[in-house]
């Protein structure tokens, strides 16, 4: 049974080509393929959890588009507004991971899919029956253009009394900081529920402690504001007050896609009324487990997963 809450985000999305050794990419022969992007990972997030999901999109009409098409298709994402173009191939990314763990990314999206996308495509057809629209940095960094899509997906969003979260999602390989200032600047107004990390909100804003947030807050008329800390956990400031929750203790093995996880998770105890500690609690759940598996969205939890883990811990802890 489908759930009676619909959510809707954009963006783009890419093959994401993992190595199968270790070194550098240019010693690197064998590659897995596996599909990422920070918005649809959101949308496999929360069709997972049960909503009904729907991502807009354009991919090149290629066999990578094909692909992940396909696989998000599989995962019950809402495709009636996804199109393939042709002259402009599906974006890849290839990680590189040295001996000691550590690793870069490196993106070949000049020419993406998503470019083609226009302010004109977006038309009120695509809200009906939604409920929350999502939207991420990742999005506006990629072409000035988008700024004016976000804006008018925000625009129709808040004439349909329909809430606005958004994830600031840095991608300092994108654009720089003063470049994202002015944009997010921009965006925040717009905003009902800010899904940021601790370091992000500080680069964004300058803020640091908890009175200084409440203001930004408070001046950009953000209803929530979700500060996602990793393993130190999350806070949310809502109607004045401060909400902090413990992270759940897992041994972290991949921690790409925690962040999309957690914003499935808060937007499905948004969306479900749960309580300010119950909505970061769920939120946490999600992106600990996503840490669990490797991948950037093969960890996110199906809805019956978390719940159970969510009690599991509260006997532990008990």
């Amino acid at each position: 049974m489908a759930s009676k809450f619909g959510v809707l985000t954009l963006g783009d999305a890419m093959i994401t080509l993992n190595p199968a050794e270790k070194g550098p990419l240019r010693f690197v022969t064998h590659f897995e393929r596996k599909v990422g992007g920070a918005e649809l990972n959101f949308a496999i997030g929360c069709a997972r959890l049960g909503m009904r999901s729907k991502w807009v999109s354009r991919l090149g009409e290629d066999e990578f588009g094909r692909v992940i098409y396909n696989f998000a298709r599989g995962e019950g994402v809402d495709m009636s507004d996804v199109a393939y173009v042709q002259g402009y191939p599906t974006s890849l990314n290839f990680k590189e991971i040295r001996e000691d763990g550590s690793g870069k990314t490196f993106y070949y999206r000049q020419q993406s899919p998503i470019l083609t996308l226009q302010p004109e495509d977006i038309t009120d057809r695509m809200f009906e029956d939604i409920d929350l629209v999502h939207l991420s940095g990742v999005f506006l960094a990629i072409h000035p253009k988008n700024v004016e899509i976000a804006k008018r997906v925000m625009d129709i969003a808040k004439a349909k009394d329909i809430p606005v979260s958004f994830d600031p999602n840095i991608r300092l390989k994108l654009w720089s900081m003063e470049e994202a200032r002015p944009v997010y600047s921009a965006v925040f107004p717009f905003v009902d529920i800010l899904l940021t990390g601790l370091d992000e909100i500080r680069l964004i804003s300058g803020c640091d402690s908890e009175a200084s947030l409440a203001e930004f807050a408070s001046v950009n008329t953000i209803d929530q504001l979700v500060i996602k800390d990793g393993a130190n956990g999350s806070k949310l400031y809502t109607n004045g007050v401060w909400h902090t929750k413990e992270a759940f203790p897992v041994t972290a093995v991949d921690t790409v896609g925690a962040g999309d996880g957690f914003d499935a998770g808060y937007i499905y105890g948004h969306l479900h009324g749960l309580s300010s500690a119950d909505k970061l609690s769920f939120a946490n759940a999600v992106g600990a487990l996503v840490t669990t598996v490797s991948g950037d969205n093969e960890g996110l939890p199906y809805l019956e997963e978390v719940w159970p883990f969510i009690h599991r811990q509260a006997v532990i802890e008990r």
